[in-house]
């Protein structure tokens, strides 16, 4: 069941996920070697994903238009924003500006919850888009 927005009324197509989530209904996604991903609940103004690391993945230096903050569930990583590199364990985070370079090796296997604003396009498959 989906709430009804300004754009809906408005009769513009809405993205949005379902109010409620649940961890075995939503897909997960292998992206890159050792790395997997799983929508948590999204519209077009904010995303939240869950991303799996396995000990010494790499998410490649890499920008983008989107915000995006992300914390650091559980394992180790060291997280490179611009031209500064952190080592970051479980419950801390970090914050990444539009267009500016980032990436993250995971030293220690761990999950990442990355949310991002606006909406990330391009996770979004043909299945859901239509939530």
């Amino acid at each position: 069941m989906r709430n009804e927005n300004k754009k809906e009324a408005e009769g513009e197509p809405v993205r949005e996920s379902l109010a409620f989530v649940f961890k075995s209904q939503s897909p997960v996604e292998a992206i890159d070697p050792g790395m997997k991903r799983q929508l948590l609940g999204y519209n077009d103004e904010i995303m939240a994903v869950r991303v799996w690391f396995e000990k010494g993945a790499v998410g490649q230096l890499h920008k983008h238009p989107h915000s995006q903050v992300a914390y650091v569930e559980s394992g180790k990583f060291e997280v490179t924003v611009g031209d500064v590199t952190k080592t970051l364990i479980a419950g801390d985070s970090f914050y990444v500006a539009p267009d500016t370079m980032h990436g993250a090796v995971c030293t220690e296997t761990g999950v990442l919850i990355d949310m991002f604003s606006p909406v990330r396009e391009d996770f979004l498959g043909e299945s859901e888009r239509s939530w």
